[in-house]
C-alpha cells in the first residue's frame, strides 16, 4: 500500500532517540509523505530542520488552541513572516496546526477565535490548505469557514463528529482526517458514520505520538502504525484497505499539490 500520513508531530522530543529508525521503518512499511505541524512559535525552526533532513517531509506552520497561554501577539507576526518566505518552497504544505478547542474548558473563547480568524485568513491569504484541530466546537468552525471561504480549503483533525457536520465540512471542500480514534469500539458514533463517508473526502493520519489505534494502546504512536490504522478502518468502513489506501493517497495528493 502506498500512504500519506497527514498529520504528525515528528519534531516532538518523544521521537529523538530513534527518530532515523522510525522514519527509514515508515518509508518500508509504505508511508510515502509524511506532514509535520507546528504547534507554538518555539517549534517552527524544528519543524523547518526535520523537513530539511529528509524529503519525504513536509511542514505546516501554525499556532494550535491548546497552547494559548504560550501565544503572543508577535507570534501571528512571525508566522506570517515565515509563510511569506516559505511561500515558494513545494516543502511547506499547509497553516496548522490550529483551531478551537471547546473541550478543554480554562481555554478562553474569545482569545481562540481571534487566534483562529487570524490564521484562517493567513491560509486564505498564501493560498493554503487549512488543517484544523476541531474539539467540542464543530458548530462555530463551520460558521466561520462559511464567513472566510478558504479557496484551499483544507483537514479538518481526527475528525469525530456527527454524520451532517461531516457534510457541511465537505461541502467546504475540506477532507477528513481519520486515525486512530476509530478504531477504539468505545467510538461509537464516529464508528457508524465512517461508512457513510465519500471516499473522495477521507485522508489518512496518526497524530504522532498521540492518538495511538487500539491495536497499539498505551503505546507511543507513529507513522509506522499507519498500514493497520487503514486496515481497521477499512474493515468498518466494509472496504478493501488497498481501496482505502489509494483513495486517501490521492485525496492527499489533491489538496497539497503534489
Amino acid at each position: 500500500m502506498r500512504l500519506i500520513d497527514t498529520h504528525t508531530h515528528l519534531d516532538f522530543p518523544d521521537f529523538d532517540a530513534d527518530r532515523p529508525r522510525l522514519l527509514a521503518n515508515a518509508a518500508a512499511r509504505g508511508v510515502e509523505r509524511m506532514v509535520v505541524l507546528g504547534v507554538y512559535q518555539a517549534n517552527f525552526q524544528r519543524v523547518w530542520d526535520l523537513v530539511c533532513s529528509d524529503r519525504r517531509i513536509h511542514a505546516a506552520l501554525g499556532l494550535h488552541p491548546v497552547y494559548l497561554e504560550q501565544h503572543r501577539p508577535e507570534h501571528l507576526v512571525q508566522l506570517r513572516e515565515w509563510l511569506e518566505r516559505l511561500r515558494s518552497d513545494p516543502r511547506l504544505c499547509g497553516v496548522g496546526e490550529f483551531g478551537l478547542d471547546y473541550f478543554v474548558e480554562t481555554l478562553d473563547k474569545p482569545r481562540q477565535q481571534a487566534l483562529f480568524e487570524a490564521q484562517l485568513q493567513m491560509a486564505c491569504d498564501f493560498e493554503l490548505p487549512a488543517l484544523l484541530h476541531v474539539r467540542r466546537s464543530h458548530a462555530q468552525v463551520i460558521a466561520t469557514l462559511k464567513r472566510y471561504k478558504p479557496a484551499r480549503a483544507g483537514i479538518i483533525h481526527a475528525f469525530a463528529g456527527s454524520y451532517e457536520e461531516a457534510r457541511e465540512y465537505i461541502k467546504l471542500g475540506f477532507r477528513l482526517g481519520l486515525g486512530g480514534a476509530g478504531t477504539w469500539p468505545q467510538a461509537l458514533r464516529l464508528r457508524k458514520t465512517l461508512p457513510r463517508l465519500p471516499l473522495e473526502s477521507i485522508v489518512l493520519e496518526t497524530d504522532s505520538p498521540d492518538m495511538a489505534p487500539v491495536m497499539f494502546a498505551g503505546e507511543r504512536n507513529s507513522p509506522e502504525h499507519l498500514p493497520e490504522i487503514a486496515q481497521a478502518l477499512a474493515d468498518l468502513m466494509g472496504i478493501e484497505a488497498l481501496q482505502l489506501a489509494q483513495a486517501t493517497h490521492r485525496n492527499a495528493c489533491d489538496l497539497f499539490g503534489w
